[in-house]
């Protein structure tokens, strides 16, 4: 269970294919080392990390999370964002994020407006029940509050804490990101469905 707040960024220091899937290295400083077993989202994925030193870990991606998410793309020396899970007693800064990634999604339009940007990302139609008005969604792990939803795509403003720290700010249009839904909308929806014409079960 991860909130979407954005600490640290790590960086990809190896890429191994591999029979069923792949396995990535990370250098990721946090202020401890990761234990083995222990959950780290990587630019929004629930991985299970495998300490290599104080500073470094590995886990091993499925065909399942290279073919749904973003993961396989990444080469040595690019940048992701990490969120260790919760502990009891931490805040909940954002809002409940499993790691479990729906959908990618595709940056379409960015408006700087000063030191803060309003960025907007197409998704697939099929998720259009779950995008609403000041919902919330993960976009590469990080919490954000849906703006002017339309049909398959919704915006975002960041402020500039957000451009900075997660490297949000670096990113271009085209470029694809990993998608999580809030699951309580998953719920309602879920929990409608029987009753709403034409609704996807």
């Amino acid at each position: 269970m991860f909130t979407g707040i954005i600490k640290i960024r790590g960086t990809v220091t190896a890429f191994q294919p591999a029979s069923g899937g792949a396995r990535i290295v990370l250098l990721a400083p946090f202020a401890s080392p990761v234990e083995r077993g222990e959950s780290v989202a990587v630019d929004g994925v629930c991985l299970t990390a495998l300490p290599l030193d104080d500073d470094a870990f590995y886990a091993d991606l499925s065909d399942e999370t290279l073919q749904r998410t973003t993961l396989g793309d990444l080469v040595v020396g690019d940048s992701v964002n990490l969120e260790r899970s919760l502990m009891l007693g931490d805040r909940l800064g954002g809002h409940i994020v499993q790691g479990h990634v729906d959908c990618v999604g595709t940056l379409i339009a960015t408006s700087p407006e000063g030191d803060f940007a309003l960025y907007r990302w197409s998704y697939p139609e099929e998720f259009n029940g779950l995008v609403v008005p000041k919902g919330s969604i993960a976009v590469h792990g990080v919490s954000l509050t849906i703006v002017d939803p339309e049909q398959g795509s919704f915006g975002a403003a960041l402020i500039p804490e957000t451009l900075t720290r997660t490297g949000l700010g670096e990113a271009r249009i085209g470029g694809r990101v990993n998608l999580e839904f809030d699951i309580m909308a998953k719920f309602a929806r879920q929990l409608l469905a029987p009753y709403v014409p034409g609704s996807p079960r």
